[in-house]
């Protein structure tokens, strides 16, 4: 029983020494120290429509703990487009999720990334990049090249640390909502769902 459990515990334990590593190469590449928790990467999963047979984006997937919730929700592997950065990621992302379509790109420069990825809108985009890291320029784009990539109404959906929106809550014609904080995340967080009426 106990090798079980140290078995199952092992992937976690290896991908947090992964992210640890790329973060310290990196530290401004990474959204966190450490993958997302199971209830943080949950929440974000479940604004996600199941019954869409649409493409859903995940932008900085990293070692697939968002992705392993939106699969445990129902999320069909051939839906899911990540879209990392780090090489060494992508490696693992495409052993782990095999009918997935693996993007080695920019996801800042997103319409440039999925310009010949996408042939039809996204249900979904899932943003676990490190947002607040960059200027407000960079963010606004972002979610620009985001809406352009996703149906009319779908959700582009993000997590931060912080206590303010990653995005202002003000954009013209884009609704907003937020989860209640994720005590339970290290370090707690909130999800923020925007979408373009």
């Amino acid at each position: 029983m106990q090798s079980s459990v140290r078995a199952l515990k092992k992937p976690r334990l290896d991908d947090e020494v992964r992210f640890l590593r790329s973060w310290i190469e990196k530290p401004l590449h990474m959204g966190a120290v450490m993958p997302s928790g199971r209830l943080l990467a949950r929440t974000m999963a479940q604004y996600v429509d199941v019954d869409s047979d649409a493409p859903v984006v995940e932008l900085g997937p990293g070692t697939g703990a968002i992705t392993s919730a939106l699969v445990e929700r129902g999320i069909d592997q051939k839906r899911l487009v990540l879209v990392e950065y780090n090489p060494g990621f992508c490696a693992l992302l495409r052993d782990r999720y095999p009918q997935a379509k693996v993007v080695q790109g920019d996801a800042y420069r997103l319409r440039d990334t999925l310009w010949n990825v996408l042939s039809t809108p996204a249900s979904a985009v899932v943003s676990g990049l490190p947002l607040v890291t960059k200027p407000m320029f960079t963010r606004l784009r972002l979610i620009r090249d985001a809406f352009t990539a996703l149906a009319p109404g779908a959700p582009f959906v993000q997590f931060t640390y912080s206590v303010v929106p990653p995005i202002p809550k003000s954009l013209h014609g884009v609704s907003t909502e937020a989860s209640e904080r994720i005590w339970m995340n290290l370090p707690p967080a909130r999800v923020w769902v925007y979408r373009k009426d």
